[in-house]
């Protein structure tokens, strides 16, 4: 993941308050992260409007799955993690 991101292994990111232009949920940071600190290879991030098979999300160490997915809403202090399970063959 960290060579889609430039080598970027940890990023604190601070959201201003709920705008257009901030990220609210995790789907909104997804995007947020497409647009502003994706280096490459878009399609090995991202599909459509969230997280291609193949990457784990976690949310403070909790896979995102049983805390509503992209629709999980972001709060102070979360911890999002993303690790990849796609390897060569």
């Amino acid at each position: 993941m960290e060579l889609l991101f430039g080598g970027i292994t940890k990023e604190k990111i601070e959201l201003a308050d709920k705008t257009e232009e901030s990220p609210t949920n995790i789907r909104d940071l997804i995007l947020w992260l497409r647009n502003n600190m994706l280096k490459e290879k878009e399609e090995l991030f991202i599909q459509g409007n969230t997280i291609r098979p193949g990457i784990l999300v976690l949310i403070n160490d909790t896979d995102w799955e049983l805390e509503d997915g992209p629709e999980y809403e972001l709060c102070n202090g979360d911890t999002i993690t993303f690790i990849s399970t796609l390897h060569g063959g």
